[in-house]
């Protein structure tokens, strides 16, 4: 489903965090928000999965204003992965997937057969249906990342919100979720902390820097030198191998973009 996010500015304490802040999600594409700490990426992430409402601007998925629906239906339509996750370390596996059929039912409702079907899949799906039995607390950072997702893919969203999915995986964690993230076919909206990880998963970037959208595109238009040393401070350049794989390669010397004075 199509995203749209249009002109969103958010304040914090009086504070202007983003302003006029943009961006498109075509149905069944990755895109990536990148960008220097303290850049709004978080921020804006929380407007789209409702956590936060912007002071002003649009936010519609599907041609639907999000912020117009009833918590249960934006419930149903997005499904956030976060960093600041709370779930009990005593649950198991299978009963963290279940949640994700919470916004399908009633307040008394259980889950019924097609319920127990779409969980079962969700865990096939995210690798975890071997682990269904395993407590929460139990598993490595990567097997939680996987049944959180799972969890996520229960709800049968139509936009998927992942908050840094990478932090703290080894890289073979990390390159597995994020392929079964490509595999998905469900319009993705992941902060990315690794310019190298963003490049090789996401269809598209944008790039925020002190709350503005600095570049937004394909990644090689978004990433280019004259961006990244102006936004992250370092003399690199994008290009696509002839695997078809974008790479980010850095100079060797100097690798910032501005040395800093020495101190006397």
């Amino acid at each position: 489903m199509r995203l749209r996010v249009h002109d969103v500015s958010v304040k914090l304490g009086g504070v202007p965090i983003l302003r006029d802040a943009s961006l498109a999600a075509e149905a069944g594409e990755v895109v990536g928000l990148v960008g220097p700490n303290g850049s709004g990426k978080s921020t804006l992430l929380r407007t789209v999965y409702r956590s936060l409402r912007p002071d002003s601007g649009g936010i519609r998925l599907g041609g639907h204003d999000v912020w117009a629906w009833p918590a249960r239906t934006a419930a149903r339509q997005i499904a956030a992965v976060l960093q600041d996750d709370t779930t009990p370390a005593t649950m198991t596996v299978a009963e963290v997937v279940e949640l994700g059929r919470t916004p399908h039912h009633g307040l008394f409702d259980r889950n019924g057969p097609g319920d127990r079907a779409v969980v079962r899949e969700a865990m096939s799906r995210a690798g975890v249906l071997a682990l269904a039995g395993r407590r929460f607390g139990s598993l490595s950072g990567g097997e939680r990342q996987r049944a959180q997702l799972a969890r996520a893919l229960a709800q049968e969203p139509c936009l998927l919100i992942l908050d840094e999915p990478t932090n703290h995986l080894d890289i073979k964690a990390r390159f597995e979720l994020l392929d079964l993230v490509r595999d998905l076919g469900t319009t993705t909206l992941a902060v990315m902390h690794e310019l190298d990880l963003a490049a090789r998963v996401c269809d598209s970037l944008v790039v925020l820097h002190g709350g503005r959208v600095a570049a937004a595109g394909p990644v090689l238009e978004a990433l280019t030198p004259q961006v990244l040393r102006r936004v992250f401070g370092v003399h690199a350049r994008a290009a696509r191998d002839p695997d078809g794989i974008i790479r980010i390669t850095y100079a060797a010397r100097p690798l910032a973009g501005d040395r800093l004075t020495p101190q006397r």
